[in-house]
């Protein structure tokens, strides 16, 4: 039987970010699949062609596309998201869909309480506007080297940003900005469960966009209830971290990780 593993994207990089981490995955016995969010395109061109699509899709809404996408599958999968991909694999892992969870800079749960200053200039080109909370905002190649990029060379940023780049719904950004002001939020995540599978967070030292010190918070909530959960920094890498050049350490160190907890791409 062979083990899948669902990869989730975040905001403003298409599902395409991970075919580097699918072909690795694959070689070593995982089935992968890396879903669009509703409204993506097909592609990076499809989804920067109608981002009237993407208009008012909220944290609900992705989370339960890839629920669907995981109970269509035999067995739980193992999820690998990054940034909302985070947050949307920790909802999915407790609902019980998932085997074990990888999040990378994922963004922040409800509870985490620190704003770091860098985070909100990140989520400004979106928290702007109120109206942006319908509407599906594109980044700028300069919003995008400040949040994504300020960890890697320009001509690299520049190149990840013509090649992954989409417009995003703005939305997702305003409920985990609000989330802590209200009672119930879609950011929600039950950090209590002690039946659910292995949990990794991983946060990276220079990210702007979720300062490895909101990674800490949420991995500080789940060790307050007593449920295991592992945390990794690197500390040299930024929120580009999955797709740049040096993707294929936190790759490799992620399917260590996983045969570590008998996750393993083929059953023997």
């Amino acid at each position: 039987m062979t083990t899948s593993v669902v990869f989730i994207h975040g905001l403003w990089i298409h599902s395409v970010s991970w075919r580097l981490w699918q072909e690795l995955f694959e070689k070593r016995g995982y089935h992968t699949l890396a879903p669009d969010w509703p409204g993506d395109g097909r592609t990076v061109a499809a989804t920067r062609a109608e981002p009237g699509r993407l208009l008012d899709v909220g944290v609900d809404d992705i989370t339960d596309s890839y629920a669907q996408v995981l109970k269509d599958l035999p067995d739980a999968p193992i999820v690998v998201g990054h940034s909302f991909g985070g947050l949307i694999a920790q909802k999915l892992l407790d609902r019980g869909l998932a085997a074990g969870a990888v999040c990378i800079s994922p963004a922040p749960i409800k509870g985490v309480r620190a704003v770091p200053l860098s985070l909100l200039r990140s989520s400004f080109p979106v928290l702007r506007s109120p109206a942006n909370k319908r509407r599906a905002v594109s980044l700028t190649e300069r919003q995008f080297a400040y949040s994504f990029g300020n960890a890697i060379s320009s001509q690299e940023s520049e190149e990840l940003y013509n090649e992954l780049t989409i417009p995003s719904p703005g939305r997702p950004l305003f409920e985990a900005s609000t989330a802590n002001f209200r009672r119930t939020s879609p950011t929600a995540v039950d950090t209590r469960r002690g039946d659910r599978g292995p949990l990794l967070l991983v946060a990276a030292g220079q990210d702007h966009t979720v300062p490895a010190v909101v990674v800490r918070g949420a991995h500080q909530l789940y060790a307050r209830a007593g449920v295991s959960t592992e945390l990794r920094t690197y500390e040299d890498r930024g929120h580009s971290a999955p797709f740049d050049h040096g993707w294929i350490e936190l790759a490799q160190d992620t399917l260590d990780w996983l045969d570590e907890h008998g996750l393993r791409g083929r059953l023997m």
